[in-house]
């Protein structure tokens, strides 16, 4: 049985520390990654900006990169034992995320 082909989304994230938590926190060096996502990140925020799920509106653009980071990874390893009991109630959050009338 041969692995079914996907296309995938081609990303560079940057992530720069501003401000520690003190004044004199030592400032970390910058994270960079390139990775891949079956689905259009950009897309997704924009949906869920205009859904206003949160309070702070920021918080959506963070909610969407986060979850599509780290569901992408469980998707590419689903079946790793790490993901075995996470897997059910993540998939019904999921869907109840994506049902229409969500906010």
């Amino acid at each position: 049985m041969s692995k079914r082909a996907y296309k995938y989304h081609q990303y560079h994230l940057r992530l720069e520390q501003v401000a520690g938590i003190a004044p004199d926190s030592p400032k970390q060096e910058p994270l960079e990654l390139d990775f891949e996502n079956h689905d259009d990140i950009f897309s997704i925020v924009e949906r869920l900006q205009s859904r206003n799920l949160f309070e702070e509106p920021g918080q959506s653009t963070e909610f969407a990169i986060g979850l599509k980071l780290f569901s992408e990874v469980m998707l590419k390893n689903r079946q790793h034992p790490l993901f075995e009991e996470l897997a059910p109630a993540f998939k019904a959050f999921m869907q109840r995320l994506k049902a229409p009338n969500q906010e």
